[in-house]
């Protein structure tokens, strides 16, 4: 059956933005003390403010705000290193080839309005996108499927129509529960072992071809 619509995650897929929000968490945990000895302190995929709740389960004595006022400190963190935020290498060219093929196009972010929206705005990427849906949607973040199911009924197709393009296990997770093709971005060999239930993996879009859809 010949695909549809293409579904992309935003943060890590669309664009290159996993270094910025790992050093966005980490500026907001070290003003509580905590080295994390890592780039990547936080879950890809879940939410911000899912991440908060588990640094809280496992520093609760030491952080002494809220998950919103630590979500809200860690989105303006994350906007102050914007301007070092780029769309994945070969997404512009591949997002056209695709839509000049007639394949529908979608956005599906655990990540909130406001900032997706700073982020398309300034990366000239709103036009790339038939429909997109944000965390603010969803009652059940990723790799609950809900996400995908509200941004396929927004398609007016099904599950075998679409294919999904992730850079998170919890992303993969959600697709696959729906039974959709997933293809998967990885940043390192530790990584993409996360996301070996993905249908193909790759580096980013400028090692995709049509026919790979």
């Amino acid at each position: 059956m010949k695909i549809k619509a293409a579904i992309f995650d935003l943060d890590g897929t669309v664009v290159a933005d996993e270094d910025e929000y790992g050093e966005a968490f980490n500026r907001v945990l070290r003003r509580f003390g905590i080295d994390t000895g890592t780039s990547y302190p936080h879950v890809a995929g879940i939410g911000v403010e899912e991440n908060w709740e588990i640094f809280l389960s496992k520093n609760k004595s030491k952080i002494d705000k809220s998950i919103e006022e630590l979500s809200q400190d860690t989105q303006k963190e994350y906007l102050k290193l914007l301007e070092r935020v780029n769309p994945k290498d070969g997404f512009i060219e591949f997002v056209q080839l695709i839509r000049n093929e007639g394949v529908k196009t979608a956005l599906a972010t655990s990540n909130s309005w406001f900032v997706t929206d700073k982020i398309l705005e300034k990366l000239s990427l709103e036009d790339y996108f038939d429909c997109i849906t944000t965390a603010e949607e969803v009652d059940h973040k990723k790799p609950d499927p809900q996400i995908f199911e509200i941004t396929i009924a927004k398609l007016g197709l099904l599950p075998k129509e679409c294919v999904v393009f992730e850079d998170s296990r919890a992303g993969v997770v959600a697709a696959k529960a729906l039974g959709i093709k997933v293809i998967a971005f990885f940043r390192s060999e530790e990584h993409k072992k996360t996301l070996k239930k993905a249908d193909v993996i790759v580096r980013d879009f400028t090692e995709l071809e049509i026919d790979d859809l």
